[in-house]
């Protein structure tokens, strides 16, 4: 009697979820050993968040950075299913979800991400916008499009946040929005981007300077509502007229997965050991930003795409080798450098020992995410486009 084949389920299809399941789908697996595996996820799309601020200045499309899963995974095994994980029973081995029967699991990843916090200030979760997702696109989207149609004068831009994420949407709105556009940084603590290079802090502040956008540095936002936002700076609190607040501050993990009953850290991130495992749990593997990952060095890695994709190639190695008796791999990050766009034709970039910004940077920046793109038609697809695209604007102009 033949053996029923093992059944992987992947909780979330980011990129540790997307790239782990199309990495198992590729490895040399024995034709009466080849396993089921399942990909959960609420969205119908896969998105490439690193692109999503392109979306704003119309330089890509939708379906270039949000491309269907079921197009993805056509040409694969992996079985896509939309829809909510509302439970994983672990000791029978279950994964409940809104619109279906459970899913049993003979191993499971959990890659579900996190979500950005909009609580404690008076209005913000009325009034400000997250930019994380599709849906904060569009709706980031439609507003300027209301604001662009109006009379007003002036458009007024609040971005809360000097990190990375703030920094790329501002210029990219200061870049869209134009004289009209009246933009400013808010950040607490005394300077933007704390923790990139010096090069890429440089470029930012130069591409900030350039855009004229405003930069409210110490600075705590104490209230917001439908067209103001109050600052506090050095015990004083001052009210400004804004038409769009967006929030781009923290990360945290969902109540999901703070109550699950696994081992977390204080910020609710499930621990993990160094081969991507959930402790005492070594068919249960933990990826992106709800796992609290130390990399076989010790060092404690970001929580970025750049490190979710590296964990995948692990993990989907790990879940292979455990399945065929071979040694697991202990997860080692390289930080293969950082790159951030700084509006349109333009970026900056460090690593390798390489320090560029401006358009050469911008068309690095551009090639490398092409290369990242989850399948090769995808890539193609992509990479045509991106070559007609001026062509067309020729002809039409």
């Amino acid at each position: 009697m033949s053996e029923q084949p093992k059944q992987i389920c992947i909780l979330g299809g980011g990129f540790g979820g997307l790239y782990t399941a199309l990495r198992l789908s590729q490895l040399p697996w024995e034709n009466n050993q080849k396993p089921s595996i399942f990909l959960i996820d609420k969205s119908d799309r896969f998105l490439f968040s690193p692109l999503l601020y392109e979306l704003i200045t119309s330089e890509m499309q939708s379906w270039e950075i949000a491309p269907p899963f079921v197009e993805l995974l056509a040409d694969t095994s992996v079985n896509f299913h939309q829809g909510i994980v509302t439970g994983i029973d672990i000791t029978n081995q279950q994964i409940q979800i809104d619109n279906r029967s459970n899913l049993a699991y003979d191993q499971l990843v959990i890659t579900m991400g996190g979500q950005t916090p909009i609580i404690g200030i008076p209005g913000a979760k009325d009034h400000a916008i997250p930019f994380r997702t599709l849906k904060d696109a569009y709706k980031l989207g439609e507003k300027l499009r209301d604001l662009e149609q109006s009379n007003a004068e002036k458009i007024r831009v609040a971005v809360v946040g000097g990190g990375y994420s703030g920094i790329e949407i501002a210029c990219k709105l200061a870049d869209r929005l134009g004289e009209r556009g009246r933009l400013r940084i808010i950040e607490k603590s005394d300077m933007i981007l704390r923790n990139s290079p010096d090069h890429n802090r440089k470029a930012a502040q130069k591409a900030l300077e350039k855009r004229f956008i405003w930069q409210d540095l110490e600075t705590n936002v104490t209230e917001i509502t439908a067209d103001s936002i109050s600052l506090e700076y050095k015990g004083e609190i001052t009210t400004l007229p804004v038409d769009i607040v967006l929030w781009t501050v923290g990360s945290q993990t969902s109540d999901f997965i703070a109550n699950l009953p696994l081992q977390h850290n204080a910020q609710k991130q499930l621990t993990i050991n160094p081969f991507l495992q959930a402790i005492d749990h070594p068919n249960i593997y933990v990826l992106g930003d709800v796992a609290d990952c130390q990399d076989i060095t010790g060092q404690k890695v970001p929580a970025t795409a750049q490190v979710a994709i590296q964990q995948s190639d692990y993990c989907a190695w790990n879940i292979w080798a455990s399945l065929n008796k071979r040694p697991l791999l202990p997860f080692r990050y390289q930080a293969l450098g950082e790159m951030l766009t700084l509006g349109i034709d333009d970026a900056t970039l460090s690593g390798f020992g390489i320090s560029l910004d401006g358009s050469a940077a911008h068309l690095i920046r551009r090639l490398i995410y092409l290369y990242r793109l989850p399948t090769l038609k995808h890539q193609l697809n992509v990479g045509l486009s991106w070559i007609t695209q001026p062509i067309l604007e020729m002809i039409q102009h």
